[in-house]
This record gives structure tokens, sequence and C-alpha cells, in this order.
């Protein structure tokens, strides 16, 4: 009995994308299965400049199919195109958000390494030097965002059911954080969690931006997945901590921005030293020169480094940013230095 093109799509899921856990059917490179008795061909399509991503993925896959009972020849054609121009190197098949100029992703292969701190103060220190900027927190299974910007406040709906965003210190805020209580968890299958993904980037009322940073969750799942495939980044700036446990995942999620031709605008080394109050000695606590080695090995930039602060934790956990709250203070200094050198990247 011949195979069916049913069972040689569910045995292509079996084949990842390079670098990513999702596989190549759920990514949308399947364009055409032809089936003539034990002959099997497949056509596949994607957007690279990688020859070894191509070649990784064919013999994964004509493995896979031959495995298949009753294909005696499978052969996986593919149609490799060049990444577009513009869009910030944009992936094929993505498209702008309406009224936004650039979308930054913040990612770290890692969590705990200060991921939404980053995000939040970055967005404030992004709006101080005049910029109109939104902030999205597409962790949907861990939104912070609503903690750290201090706000139980309710998204509304215009009459069109698009999302009106919360606002707070001039910028505008869609989370999970707003529309749970705050003991409630997000119990969500990936097709829901996507969906939110695209309601909260499409159907939010953001208006005219200059920027819309993107906190997402640690990781190279599904959020990401959604995100690097249907949208236009400018750029992703990778979060780490200076220990190598966390370079390591930092080097995994830059490696899968690069795959899918996002640029990575750079990386941001936390919890870098702590300096005593008492006699301002500074301790480096995990390490030293970790995200100065990586950000070399990347080819990227160090955009800075801040250090581990309990005003910074303090302010954050009374939803008062420390670049909102303590302007003046060398944390919120650091974060503007970054916040002026990505205006001049991204103008």
């Amino acid at each position: 009995m011949p195979v069916s093109e049913e069972q040689v799509k569910d045995a292509l899921k079996g084949v990842k994308y390079p670098g990513f856990s999702r596989d190549i059917v759920s990514f949308g490179l399947l364009k055409g299965i032809q089936i003539e008795g034990g002959s099997v061909t497949v056509q596949l399509a994607l957007a690279t400049n990688e020859p070894a991503i191509p070649q990784a993925i064919k013999t994964q896959a004509e493995e896979i199919l031959r495995a298949l009972p009753g294909v005696e020849q499978a052969k996986v054609l593919i149609d490799i195109q060049a990444p577009p121009a513009g869009a910030g190197g944009a992936a094929a098949g993505t498209t702008r958000i309406e009224g936004i100029k650039h979308v930054i992703a913040i990612a770290s292969g890692k969590g705990g390494v200060g991921k939404s701190t980053v995000a939040a103060n970055l967005a404030v220190a992004l709006e101080k030097t005049g910029a109109r900027v939104g902030l999205c927190d597409c962790d949907i299974y861990g939104p912070s965002i609503s903690l750290m910007f201090g706000s139980r406040d309710r998204p509304t709906a215009t009459e069109e059911n698009r999302i009106i965003p919360i606002e707070q210190y001039n910028l505008k805020l869609m989370s999970m954080g707003f529309l749970l209580d705050d003991s409630a968890p997000a119990i969500l299958r990936g097709p829901m969690v996507t969906r939110y993904t695209q309601q909260f980037l499409r159907q939010v009322e953001w208006g005219e931006l200059d920027y819309l940073v993107l906190d997402l969750p640690p990781g190279t799942g599904d959020i990401q997945l959604t995100i690097v495939q249907t949208v236009a980044l400018a750029g992703a700036i990778i979060v780490t901590t200076p220990q190598e446990v966390a370079l390591i995942d930092a080097r995994k999620a830059a490696t899968m921005f690069e795959k899918v031709n996002v640029p990575v605008l750079g990386l941001i080394e936390n919890m870098s030293y702590f300096e005593s109050p008492s006699d301002g000695k500074r301790y480096e606590i995990f390490g030293s020169g970790g995200g100065t080695r990586e950000a070399r090995r990347l080819g990227v930039a160090l955009l800075g480094q801040i250090p581990i602060d309990i005003a910074t934790r303090e302010s954050g956990d009374r939803g008062m940013p420390i670049t909102a709250e303590k302007g003046d203070s060398p944390v919120a200094a650091e974060f503007m230095k970054i916040a002026r050198d990505l205006r001049k990247a991204l103008p």
C-alpha cells in the first residue's frame, strides 16, 4: 500500500530546523508533496545565506522518509532564496507592524539573567531620549512587566475590537500580566500561546512608535519562532550574565537569530559586578570579562554592563524602573548610554 501525503507530512514533523526546537512543517517550509508508487518527492522553500542549513534539512528529511513503510525512493528538493534586504535583515515572510518604525527583541538563552529588568529600563531610557516607545511582554507564561511598571489596570478595547495598551511613564505597555490576577497562571497550549502573541503584536493599538521593545521569554521555543517568522525585526539584543553557563545559552540565542537573518544588535552583560555601598569595593560575583569575550566571539558590540544593584531590585519591586525613578543613578546612566547608542544604530 503506497504511503499517503498525511503520513509524509507527519514524518517531516520530525525534522527540526537547525538551531530551533520547531520542525520544518510548523516553520512553513513544506511547499509540496508528490507520490508516485514507492517514490516520494518533497518540495521545500527557505531563505538563507548558509549552505549548511538546507543540506542538513535535506539529509535528515530524506533519511526519515526512506524509513516509512512503502517508500522505496525519497527525494527532497529545496528552493533556496536569498533573504530579502531591508526591515533590519528580516526573514522571509515577515511583515512590519503598522505604525512602528523599529521592533527590537530582548532575548536570552536562559531564565534568571534579568532580561525583563533590562527590557523595562531600556524602554524607559529610549523614551527619555525623546523617542515614542512601546513595550510588549511576550512571556505569556511568566509575565513580569505589569509588576515592574506597578499597574493593575486592565486593557480595554475599541469598537473595532483592537486592544488599547496600558500607559505608564509615557510608554505603551502590553502584558498577559494585565489580563490575569497575580496568582492566576496562564494555562495554555502551544497554539493558544501563538495566538496571544500575535494578538499582542498585531491587535494592540500601538499607534505611531519609533521603537517597540519585545521582552521575549528565555530559550528558543514557540513564541520566539512565531515572532521571527512573522514580524520584521530591526534586530535583537542578547542579555547574559558573566558566568559560562549563561554565556553558552546566550550563544544559542544569538545563533537562533542568525539562522533566520535577524541581526544581533549587541550583548548586554547584566549582574556584571556588585559594588559594596559601605566601602565602594567591587566584587565580581559571577566572574569577570565573560560578556566582553562572548561579544568578541559573536562579532557583536558589548552594549553595556549592568551591576547587581539593591536600588534596581527595589525599584522594580515597587513598580518603578530605576531609570524612571532614579535617573541620576549609575545604573540609569548605563541604560541611557545604551539607549543613545541604539538610537544612533537605528535612527
